[in-house]
């Protein structure tokens, strides 16, 4: 475990006790079981953030990757 920093967590005590028995069961500490949790939550709402701007051009047309070239050729030529 390579630089943590410590803080608390306020838990409902069912909820404590089930992760205790998890824990137990699985013999690891609660502590490693919410880090665990807590790092699979922030990957999982993090992950694949991309602009607004991506994909507001739909086209209604499924062939433009495959017509790519063609459809630019020309484009930045001077007129």
């Amino acid at each position: 475990m390579s630089d943590t920093t410590k803080t608390t967590v306020y838990l409902d005590a069912d909820v404590y006790r089930r992760l205790k028995a998890l824990a137990a069961k699985g013999g690891r500490s609660t502590a490693e079981l919410v880090r665990e949790a807590v790092a699979a939550y922030a990957e999982q709402h993090t992950r694949g953030a991309t602009s607004r701007s991506v994909g507001a051009g739909h086209s209604a047309r499924g062939d433009l990757s495959e017509r790519a070239e063609e459809l630019l050729k020309g484009m930045g030529r001077q007129r």
